[in-house]
């Protein structure tokens, strides 16, 4: 018994006796915007073996957004850094032996599952070449979507509309949790934020909803029927071709 349990332990020995520790820094950064922090929950990232599955690091973002100055303002020189000490970022610290094909998987952000992007890339990490600083910056394309009204299956007696209509509401950010504003950094003026309306399947209503205050977005419609209706909210910036979309169900009753 001494025997085998010391000859699989020279086997786990022999295996492990060259591997490097090798640092790998992945960071998310949203389309248009900052790096994915703490402050909405950070991006989930994966560091697998592409060639069997194996993960090899796993673990959240953490950090701020980043200086905005920085990412959105300055013109970025090359070998120029966009991301600073606080900057939200996951190092991953793998052990390899050699040249080992790496996918990363970054799940963003992790705890909007409505918003939420899957968007990966694939590198070789070289045994004990570190890959710091910026590191790799898988973008994040989207928006955060929130429709607050109507809430998600509402029952709406219809005679409490037929004074005041239906208000819609949504809030809305970046992908990073950076505000959208009018006048602002990310101006509500390039988006175009529109609520489809569906009753019983049918598209029945299509409304721009206003920006009357930081990422709310708000209309209102008349409703006339009873049925199970859908509320689509989209958003678009034809500059970047960024989009998102929330959509809920809900119903009016007699």
């Amino acid at each position: 018994m001494k025997k085998t349990i010391l000859f699989f332990a020279l086997i786990f020995l022999c295996t492990h006796a060259f591997a490097t520790e090798t640092k790998l820094m992945v960071r998310a950064k949203a389309k248009d915007a900052k790096f994915v922090g703490s402050s909405i929950g950070g991006a989930h990232v994966i560091v697998r073996n592409a060639i069997n599955g194996q993960i090899l690091a796993e673990g959240t973002t953490q950090g701020s957004t980043g200086n905005t100055d920085l990412i959105m303002k300055r013109a970025k020189e090359r070998f120029g850094q966009i991301s600073e000490e606080s900057t939200a970022g996951f190092l991953a610290i793998v052990d390899i032996d050699e040249p080992t094909f790496v996918t990363i998987e970054v799940i963003s952000p992790i705890n909007k599952r409505n918003a939420q992007v899957h968007a990966t890339t694939e590198i070789w990490l070289l045994p004990g070449k570190d890959i710091l600083g910026d590191g790799v910056v898988v973008e994040i394309p989207g928006f955060v979507i929130d429709i607050l009204k109507p809430n998600t299956h509402q029952y709406i007696p219809l005679a409490s509309l037929k004074e005041t209509g239906l208000d819609i509401k949504a809030n809305v950010v970046m992908m990073c949790g950076c505000p959208i504003e009018e006048g602002g950094l990310w101006d509500s003026k390039m988006m175009e934020v529109t609520a489809f309306l569906k009753k019983d399947g049918n598209l029945i209503k299509e409304l721009p909803l206003k920006n009357p205050s930081r990422n709310l977005f708000e209309g209102n419609v008349a409703i006339s029927e009873a049925g199970t209706y859908e509320l689509t909210v989209t958003a678009y910036n034809a500059t970047t071709g960024n989009t998102g979309v929330e959509k809920v169900n809900y119903v009016i009753t007699n």
